[in-house]
């Protein structure tokens, strides 16, 4: 899952990064209100961790920005203000979510699962498509009901897939939801990682449209 982090406080925001990625994240962080306005506006990112407090234009004022453009993008706010008042303008002027600092890395994790899945038009933390079964809040695989071995960046390709059953997402697509910026993408890296999974779970359980990109079905059966 790639999310971005806005917040201006170095240490706080190396720390948040730091044990987000620990627990199977991609994060791009920034640290200023314009530089998180330009980058909500590419949506890139599959949720948005939002200080109040930022240099050159507060929080606020990006998330007014930002919904003004019809962006969708989940955004929880999370800030040192625990006013009451300030909660209530967030979540009408669009937040999905609010915490206030210091933070539990776990719970931070846990609720950008939660919006991430409710973006997605899902409650509930498992995927079930079939014989494949994919369980996001423990990060755990089941074919035809055995579990299934994945590397992290397996797993993260599985699931980007899986959450778009039935559409079509090209490389590019791909790529932007698993790396963060600076990360160094092999030209095959992709290809290598449905290979693996493919030979791990069945040929068919993704196809691949070339010159196009890649699909998984809405539903798995005996026949992939």
């Amino acid at each position: 899952m790639r999310v971005l982090l806005a917040e201006d406080d170095l240490l706080l925001g190396e720390g948040i990064k730091t044990g987000l990625e620990l627990l199977g994240f991609s994060v791009d962080w920034v640290r200023d209100g314009y530089a998180a306005e330009r980058e909500l506006s590419l949506c890139e990112h599959e949720a948005a961790i939002l200080d109040l407090g930022l240099p050159r234009m507060q929080g606020m004022q990006v998330l007014k920005e930002v919904r003004a453009k019809k962006i969708p993008v989940p955004v929880l706010i999370l800030t040192a203000q625990d006013a009451l008042p300030l909660k209530i303008e967030g979540l009408d002027r669009g937040a999905d979510d609010y915490l206030v600092k210091p933070v539990d890395l776990m719970e931070l994790a846990a609720r950008l699962r939660a919006l991430v899945r409710r973006s997605h038009g899902r409650t509930e933390s498992a995927l079930d498509l079939g014989l494949l079964q994919i369980e996001l809040d423990t990060r755990t695989v089941y074919w035809s009901e055995e579990k299934v071995d994945l590397s992290t960046r397996e797993f993260d390709l599985l699931k980007v897939l899986a959450l778009s059953a039935g559409r079509v997402l090209t490389r590019s697509q791909v790529e932007t939801q698993l790396y963060s910026w600076g990360k160094e993408v092999n030209s095959n890296a992709i290809e290598v990682h449905v290979s693996n999974l493919r030979r791990k779970l069945a040929p068919r359980v993704i196809e691949t449209l070339r010159g196009v990109g890649y699909r998984m079905p809405k539903t798995i059966g005996p026949q992939a």
